[in-house]
């Protein structure tokens, strides 16, 4: 019996090493590719900071170059009625150039001749004089005008090409970030793609783990059933009488013995292991006492519930709910509390129980050693 347990304990012990390393070789990865998605998620916040800068440059230099647009064609416009009344000046000045040739205007002793009075003399001098002037003013004006409008677009025609360029290589730069937030977002489905592929793998191995640990649970509880089965026959049997030795001489009667300390009535749950087993890796919730989640107590009802037994959902009072036994008597199904019975587990053989430890953790197989063995408040059958 003592090198079955002792192979029963090895084997077990195996199993923990075994399921503790592939966790501690799947979870690194995992979190490294996590680690890696938010550094390309931070990456892609920052690349769409900056698009939304280019982009935003990018709207304005587009609605100013529109607006040079508009200028440049009312100036353009303009300029096409400034050519046209330059060119009906320059055709009113040659128009006045041939009638003076052919005609020269009368001399200051014709209009001297012609002239009846000092009015009429002074009125004849200035009219010749200011039709000369305004139709000097008419074309000269026509020529600034023209000359301002010709500078005007020149302007816009510069600021038009300027702010071209600046849309363009704004929109070159826009493209640009744009295909790097593709590039960084197809890179990070491929790292969710990479953490879901080594999630499920490590899902898949934690099951492979549960049901390897089911299968030893089941193991051990056959085990403790046999044992519990054999010491009933153990204590059913009669003694065997032992005939006399045939000497002349009575022998003196033996000393009577002490009776043994009666033992700890045997477990009749030791299946609540094998039930237990079946919520390894249930999340813990406080509260909780489902398959959904369970706290330490809730775990203990919910499995003792599935064997027809109602224990309260409260540590005091399923130790209160329970009996004694000495630790050295634990066997699968029993019931270990820790921590000022703050805490509570079921035994599962081999120095290992199941609980559910706290927030933030799943129910999962630790040993009664270290901190466990510290704070062990001791251990409680369910009868």
């Amino acid at each position: 019996m003592g090198v079955a347990v002792t192979t029963r304990v090895l084997l077990v012990t195996i199993l923990v090493a075994l399921a503790a390393s592939t966790t501690a070789a799947a979870s690194p990865p995992i979190a490294a590719q996590r680690a890696r998605a938010h550094a390309v998620e931070q990456r892609v916040s920052t690349l769409g900071v900056q698009l939304e800068s280019v982009v935003q440059r990018w709207d304005g230099e587009r609605a100013a170059l529109q607006r040079v647009d508009g200028r440049l064609q009312r100036t353009t416009a303009a300029l096409h009625i400034a050519h046209r009344n330059l060119r009906r000046a320059n055709a009113r000045l040659e128009q006045r150039l041939v009638l003076l040739y052919v005609s020269p205007p009368p001399g200051t002793v014709e209009i001297l001749a012609g002239s009846k009075s000092i009015s009429d003399l002074i009125d004849a001098i200035e009219t010749a004089q200011s039709f000369s002037r305004q139709d000097k003013a008419i074309a000269g004006a026509a020529r600034r005008y023209q000359g301002q409008l010709v500078r005007t677009r020149t302007a816009l025609r510069r600021e038009r090409r300027n702010r071209a360029a600046l849309a363009s290589q704004l929109a070159t730069e826009r493209t640009s970030i744009a295909n790097g937030i593709a590039a960084q977002r197809r890179l990070l489905a491929s790292i969710h793609e990479s953490i879901a592929t080594l999630i499920a793998r490590q899902a898949a191995e934690q099951r492979r783990q549960a049901a390897l640990r089911q299968r030893e649970i089941a193991r051990r509880v056959a085990a403790a059933r046999a044992r519990a089965a054999a010491q009933v026959v153990q204590q059913a049997a009669p003694p065997v009488a032992t005939p006399p030795p045939a000497t002349a001489t009575p022998a003196p009667a033996p000393a009577p013995t002490p009776a043994p300390a009666a033992p700890a009535p045997p477990s009749a749950h030791a299946s609540a292991a094998s039930i237990a087993a079946r919520y390894l890796g249930v999340p813990y919730v406080w509260g909780g006492a489902s398959p959904g989640g369970f706290d330490c107590s809730g775990l203990v009802m919910y499995v003792y519930a599935q064997l027809g037994v109602a224990l309260p959902h409260y540590t005091v009072a399923q130790w209160n709910a329970t009996t004694p036994i000495p630790t050295s008597a634990l066997e699968p199904g029993d019931l270990v509390f820790f921590d000022g019975l703050g805490h509570v587990g079921i035994y599962i053989g081999g120095g290992q129980f199941i609980h559910a430890p706290h927030t933030g953790t799943v129910v999962q197989i630790a040993s009664l050693s270290g901190y466990w063995a510290a704070h062990l408040d001791g251990a409680r059958r369910v009868q």
